[in-house]
């Protein structure tokens, strides 16, 4: 597994690891189909939440938010939508997340949820 795979799925543990401690329900993670991939895929309530993760270990790249653009943002809403259809799920509402991660070489992962972001 090459060293940014890796980094990304560390990443992706840590964000469902959160995401279960704020009281959201994972519902399925790394789901993919022929337009693309999304993260996490939750419940909050009646609210489905795709969250895209971005993990980071320094900040010479900028900030993990800074990688969702708002063509990223409309390509995750066009996910949801085929999981929606491929499940026969109709939430209520549907929200996407971000998580970002910053790993530094020492001490514990730095989390930050942003919700809402489109």
């Amino acid at each position: 597994m090459r060293a940014s795979d890796a980094l990304g799925a560390y990443g992706e543990r840590v964000a469902a690891t959160h995401l279960v401690a704020a009281g959201l329900t994972i519902l399925e993670r790394n789901w993919r189909c022929d337009f693309g991939e999304i993260d996490i895929l939750a419940r909050d309530g009646d609210t489905l939440v795709v969250c895209e993760v971005k993990t980071r270990s320094g900040t010479g790249f900028g900030s993990p938010f800074e990688a969702v653009t708002p063509l990223k943002a409309a390509r995750l809403r066009r996910l949801a939508a085929r999981w929606m259809h491929d499940r026969q799920i109709h939430p209520l509402d549907v929200r996407i997340d971000i998580v970002g991660v910053l790993r530094p070489r020492r001490g514990a992962a730095e989390v930050e949820h942003v919700r809402g972001v489109a």
